[in-house]
């Protein structure tokens, strides 16, 4: 790396996927509050809600993962378009 074009807390994090709980490090200036040991090596933790392992395009899956009804939602307020394009 070029030296000092980088923030000084340029450092390893995990980040881990809350859906499958895969795990994954890499570099990253995010704040944390949590870290989580790996390999007998503590790391700062960031937790996604989805990630490329879980994704329905990354994965080829048609899994919708929605923690909050978002899909739901907007399929009842849509139904009538589904519906119609169905026919």
């Amino acid at each position: 790396m070029k030296k000092g074009i980088h923030p000084d807390n340029y450092r390893l994090v995990a980040f881990k996927d809350m859906s499958n709980g895969d795990t994954f490090i890499t570099r990253s200036t995010v704040n944390t509050r949590e870290t989580i040991e790996i390999d007998g090596t503590e790391y700062p933790l960031v937790k996604l809600e989805i990630s490329s392992t879980s994704h329905p395009f990354y994965t080829g899956k048609m899994k919708l993962v929605d923690t909050a009804g978002r899909v739901d939602k907007f399929r009842n307020r849509y139904k009538k378009h589904f519906e119609a394009k169905k026919k």
